[in-house]
């Protein structure tokens, strides 16, 4: 996702050359469905939800081979890693060769709607489904642009929440989380000790810190872009809530400075797991949770520190996050490729799939299952509920995740190396990022 210069079609433009290099081509080993084996063959590119490629392979393996014995289809899977998955899919979208099947972050809807590239998902398509009312709300919102037909549906549904260390609490003679943003900067403080830290980050992630800007400048009453569909990242605002985001590594120094080398997805995770930071602002981690060894009654999940009312800021401690399932429309099995969209989102594979990745069952049919049921998924449902927000549903909302994220990523790198991080220089990256953003892509 590292595509910081170029405009949303000319950056999958500049991709062309290196789609093969990528696993394009029509082929059975990251192509679409050959012709001779279309109507028996799929090729699966999936996120990485676990704690690794590896292991996503091993959790998703026999539920694919349960959709082959059902449907006499294999699914021929490859899961890609979130810093390169954006950029495939881009590729896939100009080259025509690609999977058949997609998982995209949902804030990438319009932005890949845009391109016209995937099946869109008509009514007709969403009662074979059981209709668009299973779907969660919130999830299905964050599925394209207001008035148009889904890019794709919804199949983890996720947002943040403010991960905390019991034990380390304790120690530390704090017997709750935090509630306002001084309180998690007081408390960070109180955790930081030899090489234990307060917080953990992924200051190199650009999916990350886009998130968080997000968040951020909600709180401060910020927004991305005017009325009129025009960018302004480096408002007042918008500035505010980056900054404050910063400061917990350039100010309070409450986050390692090495966490501006963090971009995989699974660093922070594992320093927190690992007691090397008290706090996690995160999606979902209880498959990392899971494989460390650590339990539920080890930590708590609370929201994030919402900002005072009377701020002028807005009652947003989370996005709607998640992952949609998308069909590539150059496939030459859309058939195979529905049906498999329908068997990850039927009752029995939410449940299967959401209670081993934390995750959220993005069909209200799923949620009969005891594993949604605890503190933590309650947690999340109720942030999901009420103060999680979705980002704009504009063709323009991934250039604002590459752009944003990247200067941030920057931003991160100079307070690791002591360079002071003012609101001039965090305005400075932010109006260099609003004027490379390409209109309409």
């Amino acid at each position: 996702m590292r595509i910081a210069k170029f405009g949303y079609l000319a950056v999958a433009a500049t991709l062309l050359a290196a789609a093969s290099a990528c696993g394009g081509g029509d082929g059975g080993d990251g192509g679409g469905s050959t012709d001779a084996g279309a109507a028996k063959t799929l090729t699966y590119w999936a996120s990485n939800q676990g704690p690794s490629v590896e292991a996503d392979k091993q959790i998703l393996q026999p539920e694919l081979d349960k959709f082959e014995k059902q449907t006499g289809i294999k699914v021929n899977v490859e899961v890609v890693p979130w810093a390169d998955l954006l950029n495939r899919i881009l590729a896939a979208t100009t080259s025509g060769k690609g999977p058949d099947v997609v998982n995209i972050g949902n804030t990438w809807s319009a932005s890949l709607q845009a391109t016209g590239a995937f099946v869109p998902f008509d009514d007709t398509l969403l009662t074979g489904l059981g209709g668009k009312q299973r779907f969660l709300g919130p999830s299905l919102a964050a599925t394209g642009a207001a008035g148009k037909p889904p890019v794709g549906v919804p199949i983890y549904g996720m947002t943040y929440g403010l991960f905390y260390n019991k034990k380390l609490f304790k120690e530390a003679g704090i017997d709750q989380p935090p509630a306002t943003w001084d309180e998690l900067i007081a408390d960070g403080k109180k955790l930081t000790k030899g090489k234990q830290w307060g917080l953990a980050v992924e200051g190199a992630s650009v999916s990350e810190n886009s998130h968080h800007a997000f968040i951020f400048s909600q709180q401060h009453g910020g927004e991305l872009f005017d009325a009129g569909g025009k960018p302004q990242f480096d408002s007042a605002q918008n500035v505010a809530g980056i900054k404050q985001y910063l400061d917990l590594m350039a100010v309070h120094k409450i986050v390692n400075p090495s966490n501006a080398e963090y971009g995989n997805g699974t660093e922070a995770v594992q320093d927190f797991v690992n007691g090397k930071a008290a706090m996690l602002m995160w999606q979902s981690i209880a498959s990392n949770i899971k494989a460390s060894g650590m339990t539920e009654d080890e930590y708590g999940l609370a929201p994030i520190p919402l900002p005072d009312a009377s701020s002028g800021g807005k009652q947003v401690n989370g996005m709607v996050a998640g992952i949609n399932m998308s069909v590539f429309n150059y496939t030459k099995n859309k058939d195979g490729a529905l049906k498999f969209v329908k068997f990850m989102t039927s009752p029995e594979e939410q449940k299967t799939l959401n209670k081993t990745y934390g995750s959220l069952p993005t069909v209200t049919d799923a949620y009969d299952d005891p594993a949604f049921q605890t503190p933590t998924i309650k947690a999340f449902q109720q942030i999901l509920a009420s103060t999680a927000a979705p980002l704009p549903q504009v063709p323009e909302e991934s250039q604002f995740e590459t752009l944003v994220g990247t200067a941030m990523n920057q931003l991160w790198a100079d307070a690791a190396s002591g360079k002071p991080i003012t609101d001039e220089s965090v305005k400075a990256k932010l109006t260099q990022a609003n004027q490379q953003v390409q209109p309409g892509s």
